[in-house]
């Protein structure tokens, strides 16, 4: 079966944000993906195409080993949408509970795997923000190590950083390198494109400024009316206690009205999960593949 096409299954453009955007929202997804600011930055990677089945819009996609897929559908019979593409052969990535739950309620020949690596990490704002309990002492042990031995000030993303930003990153990338094979490349030419388009892609953010050089910064946006996301942090590997400085500081700074904030996923290495759990999130955000079985 042919994959329906729309228009001519079209890449994602900049200019799709006015129409994706009210999409989006209406879902108030709780996975990380599901952003405009997420699908542009991350478009070349999993090479992100636009698509109308039926009368729902789809993002389709291909995974890192090059898997075809498509994420939830954004509008219209979602439900109509989704058993037409599993149909023709491609995956579903990135379905919640929450969809399976309403748009698949009998799994009458379809195949549903749990997918741990990419898991969203979900934790309270108020508590990376404030660092309190035993829960956190170590976190917050580090962030004072960092405070009475480095002259410091955080403020918020603008332009003006931007030279600075690129600096961590790309000094972040040649260390991360140095250390052995890995496919940073990529989420790395993500996060400069964000920091350039933050206006454009309505991302905030903030920097820590340490002497007045950039040394570490976060970006995020709103995810959904609850739920903050936080798609790119990065600092100075060799500043003990400064990553957990910038991860309080962008919970504590910005998105004030959110509960929640979302870490994204681990994709699998060991050491990013350990970091990530050591932050007791309060919630796992399953995600599930979903295809046709045999």
């Amino acid at each position: 079966m042919e994959i329906p096409r729309y228009p001519e299954s079209r890449a994602l453009l900049l200019e799709d944000k006015a129409e994706l955007d009210p999409l989006l929202w209406e879902l108030q997804p709780r996975v990380s993906e599901l952003t405009f600011a997420n699908l542009y930055l991350f478009r070349l990677v999993h090479d992100y195409r636009l698509t109308r089945v039926g009368n729902s819009v789809v993002a389709l996609g291909c995974g890192w080993d090059g898997t075809p897929y498509f994420l939830p559908p954004f509008s219209g019979d979602r439900a109509a949408a989704a058993r037409t593409l599993i149909n023709a052969g491609r995956t579903l990535y990135g379905a919640d509970q929450g969809f399976l739950e309403c748009h698949f309620p009998t799994w009458d020949g379809l195949e549903v795997i749990e997918d741990r690596d990419n898991f969203d990490y979900l934790h309270l704002r108020q508590e990376m923000a404030e660092l309190t309990g035993k829960n956190y002492h170590k976190k917050k042990n580090r962030v004072n190590y960092f405070a009475v031995r480095h002259r410091y000030s955080v403020e918020a993303y603008e332009e003006k950083y931007l030279e600075g930003a690129l600096k961590v990153l790309d000094e972040w990338q040649r260390i991360r390198t140095s250390m052995g094979p890995s496919t940073l490349e990529r989420e790395v030419e993500g996060a400069a494109e964000a920091l350039r388009l933050y206006r454009e892609l309505g991302l905030a953010g903030i920097v820590v400024l340490v002497e007045g050089e950039v040394k570490g910064f976060a970006l995020g946006e709103l995810l959904n009316r609850n739920t903050a996301v936080c798609h790119f942090e990065k600092a100075d590997l060799f500043m003990e206690g400064l990553y957990q400085l910038v991860d309080r500081e962008f919970c504590r700074l910005l998105f004030l009205g959110c509960e929640f904030v979302n870490r994204e996923q681990d994709l699998g290495e060991l050491s990013l999960r350990q970091a990530k759990l050591s932050y007791h999130p309060v919630e796992l955000v399953q995600k599930f593949r979903v295809r046709r079985k045999g």
